[in-house]
């Protein structure tokens, strides 16, 4: 049976640390450019210090500063290489995060491991019952197609979400994730040029995987695994009643450690 070593990702070849010591900007390049919502920080001795999570990074609006991500690092959610992933799932869930440090002899940091890559797994060992209404979120954050990307951007990190529903008056017609805006540069063109009229429908994926209130949880579980999203739109006669994401069917698993 798999544990956190056999899916955990290793510092620093296949993901970026940062020190303690470094400057924001360079926390904020990292963040702005990867598809993942926190970076892990250690001291010169390789014992983590915690985590800085994108939404704090990108409010430093200055291109040059002084300042190190020293004050905007908060407490990690850890695990070991030997737990199983049910530990590590609950605690990704109890932290609201993406993914947990993988740390060892106490706390030096080895890797990390993210709820993307366990999640299938999760899916496949365990029994799910109930439907998609009982544990989707209806206050569905979402943007509309004529938005610019320099505007969704900002509304998916501060949103918290991954990705969002596009709306086009009032029916849903899409969906864009940070993936979509990383993609090919596209995010960074858009950035480096205020006045670029990229809008959500030039990047946005169509149609967007959906999924009905009374369907089975293990059902809406499946097509997140099998399709590597994080969030599906839940529609009941045409309109978006609701979205359910990975968090929500942790919660319908209820794993314990």
């Amino acid at each position: 049976m798999k544990v956190v070593q056999d899916l955990m990702v290793v510092f620093p070849v296949e993901i970026p640390v940062l020190s303690d010591t470094e400057y924001i900007t360079r926390a904020r390049q990292i963040l702005r450019d990867y598809v993942f919502r926190e970076a892990y920080v250690q001291d010169e001795h390789k014992v983590l210090v915690g985590y800085i999570d994108i939404t704090d990074v990108l409010r430093v609006t200055d291109t040059k500063s002084n300042v190190t991500i020293s004050g905007y690092i908060k407490d990690a959610p850890a695990v070991s290489p030997d737990d199983m992933l049910e530990a590590a799932a609950s605690t990704i869930a109890r932290a609201g995060t993406g993914s947990a440090a993988v740390v060892e002899d106490g706390r030096t940091l080895k890797g990390a491991i993210w709820l993307s890559k366990i999640f299938p797994v999760l899916v496949s060992r365990h029994e799910l019952r109930g439907r998609v209404e009982d544990c989707m979120s209806r206050n569905v954050v979402s943007c509309g197609i004529d938005d610019s990307l320099q505007k969704i951007y900002s509304k998916i990190v501060e949103s918290t979400f991954d990705a969002l529903p596009v709306m086009k008056k009032g029916s849903l017609v899409g969906i864009i994730s940070r993936s979509d805006l990383l993609r090919k540069g596209t995010l960074r063109r858009a950035i480096n040029n205020p006045h670029t009229d990229m809008t959500v429908e030039s990047v946005m994926t169509t149609p967007a995987l959906t999924i009905a209130p009374d369907e089975r949880i293990d059902t809406a579980a499946q097509l997140l695994a099998r399709h590597d999203i994080s969030r599906l739109p839940v529609v009941a006669g045409g309109e978006m009643v609701g979205i359910l994401d990975r968090h929500d069917v942790l919660n319908a698993l209820k794993v314990q450690e």
